[in-house]
């Protein structure tokens, strides 16, 4: 792949840019390799590519410049704001939507924020695209200022954005380097995107989580389902549980799942997935997933973990050590944090272990391991 505002030193996001794809995953498959290197009877199953552009079903735009020439990228350096409105990583249902969305922002008055003179109310445009092409977009403001503004254009927006299905304003008071604040006003009738996978339905709302790439997140869910099949247990719990992927993907109407996850929001979510499937064996709750193992009385028979980028950490990982699980089916999206889990369980032994490439043209990616009690 060959990018403009790469090769132009605009931006250097993409670290791999211009390394040819090959070299790539190979590269990211002798990273992990190295990383989990004694466990000398580990089967590595061959890596999983992805599409090397196009491959982002959501994009976090920070919004700068002007009114009349507003910035829909990100910001250098030196805080000034670079447009990214063609970022080649994005889907084209992404990069289709930027123009019309500048164009919403000068109408509606939203005035881009400048972070230097902490003036202007629009900081963030978050898009997520589903897999049907549908979108869901997020303004985040700094306040409720410019909220009628935002009301009285949508209708507008969505003749000429017509796949917009859910949009929301998050407030973001605060000038601190993260995202989004806690607050969101949902301004469509409809909440939630549905995020068809493998022929199940997922939904995610405002502020939830969904993996990046659809369709290496697909086939996540598959090699999951593939691995607990094999070992079929009679109970499962999906820790850091998301919106219910692994679980709902692993549910086969005999087996007890639980799901577990931090964000109240995702298991609303999640539940939704559920009682759309009829899997009544499924139940999810929303809280802290070390926690919830440590105050169980019984564990089940498989455990499935898919932490941030800190990994379960010792806590957990020593729960695991000590308990009766005897298999667990690890997804990791930093392969650093999971080798360092792994020794923290000497008796759950790797088998089993594939690198899946979520994030093309960057050093990050996707591991999955199965692990078995000895």
């Amino acid at each position: 792949m060959e990018c403009s505002y790469y090769d132009a030193g605009r931006c250097r996001s993409c670290t791999l840019m211009g390394t040819p794809y090959p070299a790539q995953l190979g590269g990211k498959q002798a990273h992990c390799t190295k990383l989990l290197a004694d466990y000398s009877d580990l089967e590595w199953l061959p890596p999983l590519a992805s599409p090397e552009s196009g491959f982002r079903n959501k994009a976090k735009m920070v919004v700068s410049g002007t009114l009349r020439r507003p910035n829909i990228g990100i910001l250098d350096a030196d805080g000034h704001g670079i447009d990214l409105r063609r970022c080649g990583i994005c889907s084209p249902g992404l990069t289709a939507a930027f123009p019309i969305l500048s164009h919403f922002i000068r109408i509606a008055r939203l005035v881009p924020y400048d972070v230097a003179a902490r003036t202007g109310e629009l900081k963030y445009l978050l898009l997520t695209e589903s897999p049907d092409g549908e979108l869901m977009v997020r303004f985040v403001l700094r306040s409720d200022k410019l909220l009628p503004n935002v009301r009285e254009h949508l209708p507008g927006l969505r003749e000429r954005l017509p796949q917009l299905a859910v949009a929301s304003v998050n407030l973001h008071p605060e000038h601190k380097a993260v995202t989004e604040g806690e607050t969101e006003i949902l301004l469509t009738e409809q909440a939630t995107l549905r995020m068809g996978i493998n022929g199940l339905d997922l939904f995610l709302r405002p502020q939830g989580f969904f993996q990046t790439n659809t369709e290496v997140a697909a086939a996540l869910y598959r090699q999951g389902r593939e691995w607990v099949d094999e070992v079929a247990p009679a109970s499962v719990w999906d820790l850091y549980c998301g919106v219910g992927g692994f679980a709902l993907s692993v549910a086969d109407g005999v087996r007890d799942v639980t799901g577990i996850e931090i964000s109240a929001e995702a298991i609303t979510a999640a539940e939704t997935s559920r009682d759309r499937a009829g899997l009544s064996r499924v139940r999810f709750a929303a809280g802290d997933a070390t926690a919830f193992a440590l105050d169980s009385g019984q564990a089940p028979e498989l455990v499935i973990v898919n932490p941030p980028r800190r990994g379960i950490g010792a806590e957990l990982a020593g729960w695991l050590e000590n308990s009766d699980v005897r298999h667990v089916v690890y997804s990791s999206c930093n392969a650093v944090s999971l080798a360092k889990d792994l020794a923290r369980m000497p008796s759950l032994a790797p088998v089993r272990a594939r690198v899946m490439d979520m994030f093309p043209q960057s050093t990050h990616y996707e591991a999955m391991v199965l692990l078995e009690r000895r």
